[in-house]
């Protein structure tokens, strides 16, 4: 008798009329709970704590990043490492060293001659300021040759090895404008000698005019006036 029930029950036709009936009822079960009361206030609730969670983490965030405070940059134009760390580490900024530059006579030695930002920029917590270091000296350059060039071409080659024109005087010669010679503290120099960067060359050129000698006369000529 239980063997024929068992037989009934997983009879093909009779199984799946059971399975669409479970469905049934979930569905109906489940239409019922989405437009329940119990599934709105859930709902609610969920978005309430994702809401909080949300706002949490945002000022979270803000406060750990400092969002909306900014801090302005120092002038550290000719200060010292020591005094620009002073004075960085008052605003909890770093600092970077990139280079050492060629000496600059403004600048007193072994002091900031340039910052990256700049001065009175805005800048987060922790922003690292580079820094550019002026030399303790001038360094050495090699003279280069300018006998013979002209004034035009001689000024732009002493500025691009770093030199600057000192004071210009003439002698009479046949190029005008043309140099003749070199000096720096009334002392004749030639090409390739060492001098300190930024020194001033004085500079002899040539006025464009030739003076005749009479007292150069020429040995094979006769003097007609000696001539009976």
């Amino acid at each position: 008798m239980l063997v024929t029930k068992l037989s009934f029950f997983f009879k093909p036709n009779t199984f799946m009329f059971f399975i669409s009936l479970l469905k049934l009822n979930f569905f109906m079960s489940l239409r019922k709970y989405l437009t329940s009361r119990v599934f709105f206030a859930q709902i609610l609730a969920a978005m309430a704590i994702i809401a909080a969670i949300s706002f949490l983490f945002f000022h979270w965030i803000t406060f750990t990043t400092h969002h909306g405070e900014e801090i302005t940059v120092p002038d550290l134009s000719k200060l010292s490492v020591e005094q620009a760390e002073e004075k960085l580490d008052a605003v909890d900024l770093n600092y970077v060293i990139l280079d050492t530059v060629d000496f600059r006579s403004e600048f007193p030695k072994l002091t900031i001659v340039e910052q990256e930002p700049k001065a009175g920029s805005k800048v987060k917590e922790g922003r690292k300021i580079y820094i550019k270091i002026n030399a303790s000296k001038y360094t050495m350059v090699s003279l280069p040759d300018l006998v013979e060039k002209t004034y035009r071409q001689a000024v732009p080659t002493l500025e691009a090895v770093g030199l600057q024109e000192g004071t210009i005087s003439y002698r009479p010669y046949l190029g005008k404008d043309m140099v003749l010679e070199m000096r720096m503290n009334g002392k004749k120099l030639k090409a390739g000698d060492k001098v300190l960067k930024s020194s001033k060359i004085d500079l002899v050129l040539g006025d464009g005019k030739v003076v005749f000698d009479e007292t150069t006369v020429d040995s094979t000529a006769v003097d007609t006036t000696k001539i009976p």
